[in-house]
This record gives structure tokens, C-alpha cells and sequence, in this order.
């Protein structure tokens, strides 16, 4: 059977290849479209080291117009398809494709997150998160998760940096922040596997953001019991654990506490959950450089769609 572009524009647009509905794809693409073109100007301009001579527009068409650039970028990160794969439902070549998705994965990954009944607004940094949280009085959930990577060769510098202590596996780890409904607020704080989970978001600056807003409440695990013993009125995680010789009534009294804690943040794993229904997230094979791009795009796609719950 022949298959033309046209048809595979059709099939890889349902939302079984990109991860969104076909009208929710229409306004993506018009919202990348003018940063797209930016980026191409801005590339030849370098390239010509100079103004162009010609008519924007003049010249030979790219093999692989925006919207099939787009829709195979989104096929690519939705099921970690291999591009050459999708080189040949286009009839192009596998370097075509791999340059349409490093041209749109760094786009989609600068769009940010989107908040709940804000449609101009979006939060890119953890600032922006802090915020937001302190104007509209919403209490953040902050957590860690780890995505298996491909482990470094032999003899490279810092391959026991993604050894993860948890999972015993070469591990990629960003934190998670959601609301109390468990919508996807923010994505980031990316650090190698080995890293804890304080200490990756203590790189990030959430210390000074804390002294920043102090009205800002969140809810962690037991992982950062100790930005919880620095700012106890900002920050709830469980209750330590009792001594082995506690009193039974001790005991009785550390698991309800620990359960009210865990069922009022347990909502950021349903936030955790929803990117990892899409394949690289579930294990990446894909080069390191290109994991927070890939990690960033994927959960600014997701938030899109918690906002409107």
C-alpha cells in the first residue's frame, strides 16, 4: 500500500499517537507557529551572517512542513517511537525527522505549565509556582520520582552519579509539585538519580523562596523531613517514626497521624502518575542532554489538561 504524507498526517494526529485531542493539537500548533518561525530566521540569519536577500519564503521547501514537524515530535514522545520509523510513514529521511524534534521538543518544553482557570497564565520557574500559591492561597504537594535511563559507559566521569540508592538503577530524578486536586503545577529541579530529593530541591532555591512567602503551605514525605525541621510552619511531612521500645498507644497514635498526613498529600502521585502514561517517561532511551527538554514537554502537555479539571 502507498502511504503518503497526508495519510500519515492523518493517522499520527489521533490521540492515541500524540497524547491530545485532535482540537486541543489545532491550538497547539497555532501557538508554535510564530516561535518556530522566529527560530528558523533567527538560524539562517546566522548562517548568512547577515539580513536576507531574498523574499521571506523564496528558496526550496522543507521536506517536512511545521504541522508534520509538530504531530511526529508528539508521536515521538507520546510511544518513544524510533525516527526512522516515522521517516518512513513520510517518506523522508531519519535525519529529517531527528532534526523536526529537536527543533520543536525545545518549544514545547518553554511553554510552561498551565494553571486552573488561568488561560494566559502559565508557570515556567519555582518561583512562579511560589508565586502563584501565595496570591491564590493554594497549598502545594512536592515530590520526587525516578525514570530509568541507559547506564553511562565505562570510565566516564560521574557514571555513579545516576546510581540510585532506592531502585539500585541508573536513574534521572525531577520533583513533581501539584495543588490539593492533584493538577500538574510544575516539573522540574532535574537531577542525576543519586542526588536525595532535598538536596535537589535545595539546588533549586526553595529555601529562599520558603523566607520569600511565608504563607505558602506544602506537604512532602518523608524525604524532606529535613526542609520540614527547618520550616515547620511551611512545610508538613510525617511524623517520625517511634523508637522500637514505644508504648503501644505510641504506636496507635504515629499511624493515625501518619495516615491523615499521607491521604491529604498522596494527590501529588495521581500528578506523578499522569506524564508516566507517556513512554520516555516510563523508561528513557534517548540521549541524557535531551532528558529535561523531554521531561519539561511532555509534562507542560499534561498540565494543559489538568487545568481544565
Amino acid at each position: 500500500m502507498i502511504v503518503t504524507s497526508g495519510w500519515a498526517r492523518t493517522a499520527l494526529s489521533h490521540r492515541i499517537f500524540t497524547g491530545i485531542p485532535r482540537q486541543r493539537l489545532a491550538k497547539l500548533i497555532a501557538e508554535l507557529a510564530d516561535p518556530w518561525t522566529a527560530q528558523q530566521e533567527s538560524r539562517l540569519h546566522q548562517r548568512r551572517r547577515g539580513d536576507r536577500l531574498r523574499a521571506a519564503g523564496a528558496g526550496p521547501d522543507h521536506e517536512l512542513s511545521f504541522t508534520d514537524r509538530v504531530i511526529a515530535t508528539l508521536a515521538c514522545l507520546r510511544l518513544q517511537l524510533p525516527h526512522a520509523a516515522v521517516a518512513l510513514l513520510y517518506k523522508v529521511d531519519r535525519s529529517t525527522i531527528t532534526r523536526a524534534v529537536g527543533e520543536i521538543r525545545p518549544l514545547l518544553a518553554a511553554r510552561g505549565f498551565a494553571v486552573p482557570g488561568k488561560p494566559g497564565l502559565r508557570l515556567r520557574t519555582l518561583a512562579d509556582v511560589f508565586a502563584y500559591a501565595d496570591a491564590h492561597g493554594v497549598e502545594l504537594r512536592i515530590d520526587g520520582t525516578e525514570v530509568q535511563v541507559r547506564r553511562p559507559k565505562a570510565n566516564r566521569p560521574g557514571r555513579r552519579a545516576f546510581v540510585s540508592g532506592k531502585k539500585k538503577q541508573n536513574t534521572i530524578k525531577p520533583t513533581v509539585i501539584s495543588d490539593a486536586k492533584g493538577r500538574l503545577l510544575w516539573c522540574g529541579a532535574t537531577r542525576p538519580g543519586r542526588m536525595h530529593d532535598v538536596t535537589a530541591l535545595r539546588t533549586e532555591g526553595i529555601e529562599d523562596l520558603l523566607r520569600q512567602y511565608p504563607n505558602v503551605r506544602a506537604r512532602v514525605d518523608s524525604g524532606y523531613q529535613g526542609l520540614a525541621r527547618d520550616f515547620p510552619d511551611q512545610v508538613s511531612a510525617p511524623p517520625k517514626k517511634p523508637p522500637k521500645d514505644a508504648t503501644d498507644q505510641l504506636r496507635a497514635e504515629y499511624t493515625i497521624a501518619r495516615k491523615a498526613q499521607s491521604s491529604q498529600r498522596i494527590c501529588v502521585e495521581h500528578a506523578i502518575a499522569e506524564p508516566k502514561q507517556w513512554r520516555p517517561l516510563q523508561r528513557y532511551i534517548g540521549r541524557r542532554e535531551h532528558f529535561e527538554d523531554t521531561t519539561l514537554a511532555i509534562a507542560g502537555l499534561v498540565s494543559d489538561r489538568c487545568a481544565e479539571r
